[in-house]
């Protein structure tokens, strides 16, 4: 193995100069880390960055800690973070909890052990307390959830908002039975998003059994068509469906299409997320388009500024990102009814 020893013999330098030229120390001059550069590409030289981490230095390292690289929002968000983060020389390394506590401190633990130089975090509902610990040693910040015990940085998206909008469209189509299928309320995104909900019922002047919702894993394409299957089973049969996953309504579109269900004469529907497939699944799907990259680029801003920012520097910071309506073929008034006057 090449060592910076090597490279020092082989220039007539020292191997300090070597080390200093190669970590671009500025006290070496620009024309000695060119020789140095070269040398060690010509001899096939590769740093040692166990070694330095042993002394001390953090990597170039950032992680990215989510629940389940399935759901296309993530899988999203990691290309983009990933390709901001390879600009500034850092490289982006994914854990996934599957939304479990322990396995999220297990990840904490290890990318802890191993210096990360920051962390992006989608924090379960409950967050152990060594876990709180930890982060708080790390630049780090969360996004699409908040945890309070977990910092004052986040990148998240007004879900409240996104749901109301969403909801308000059906109401404004004249729909007064609307089922929900979200996240549990324990989760912040999930609480929000069920706010949100209720909150277009009740401003369309709707009673409270005007709703039903059903809540239950966001990740699961499984509880997406078991509940969907169920609600068209049952009594009062929903006239319209409100989702609050990207893997619920992948599930719920996936069980329509199945059972043959004619959208939106039978039942109108508005997703959430935008993926490719939506604008061609029957009519067109209407959902809540999520601004994925711009989120994602800037999460890694703020992440290179803090990483070569001093610690003092970190001061709280929120970004709040609106969703979008995106309008297509899959709502419409109900079979005998109309659109209130005004409707969107």
């Amino acid at each position: 193995m090449i060592t910076t020893r090597d490279i020092a013999e082989r220039l007539g330098v020292s191997v300090s100069t070597v080390g200093r030229a190669l970590a671009d120390d500025p006290r070496i001059s620009e024309e000695t880390k060119f020789r140095v550069r070269q040398a060690a590409s010509d001899m096939g030289y590769v740093g040692n960055r166990a070694a330095r981490m042993m002394r001390g230095a953090s990597s170039n390292v950032v992680a990215l800690v989510i629940p389940d690289i399935r759901n296309s929002f993530y899988s999203t968000i990691a290309h983009e973070l990933s390709k901001n983060m390879e600009a500034e020389g850092f490289q982006l390394m994914l854990s996934e909890t599957d939304d479990d506590r322990t396995a999220e401190l297990r990840h904490l633990r290890e990318l802890s052990a191993n210096r990360v130089a920051g962390v992006i975090i989608v924090p379960t509902a409950r967050p152990h307390s060594e876990s709180v610990k930890l982060l708080r040693a790390l630049p780090h910040l969360q996004l699409l959830r908040r945890h309070p015990s977990l910092g004052s940085q986040w990148f998240g998206v007004d879900d409240h908002e996104a749901l109301r909008r969403a909801t308000a469209h059906l109401v404004a189509q004249g729909h007064t039975r609307i089922a929900y299928l979200g996240g549990p309320e324990e989760l912040p995104t999930g609480a929000e998003r069920l706010r949100g909900f209720r909150s277009a019922l009740r401003e369309g002047g709707l009673p409270d059994d005007a709703g039903r919702t059903a809540l239950g894993p966001p990740s699961s394409m499984e509880h997406g068509r078991e509940t969907v299957r169920r609600l068209l089973q049952g009594p009062d049969t929903p006239t319209a469906l409100v989702l609050g996953s990207i893997q619920l309504t992948l599930g719920v579109l996936e069980e329509l299409s199945g059972q043959g269900v004619k959208v939106p004469e039978e039942l109108s529907v508005v997703g959430f997320g935008d993926e490719p497939g939506f604008s061609w699944w029957g009519p067109g799907l209407t959902t809540t388009g999520l601004p994925i990259q711009e989120m994602a680029t800037g999460c890694a801003l703020w992440m290179m500024r803090r990483l070569k920012t001093k610690p003092s520097n970190d001061g709280p910071y929120t970004s709040v990102s609106p969703g979008s309506l995106v309008l297509r073929g899959s709502t419409a008034p109900p079979a005998g009814g109309k659109a209130r006057s005004g409707a969107a």
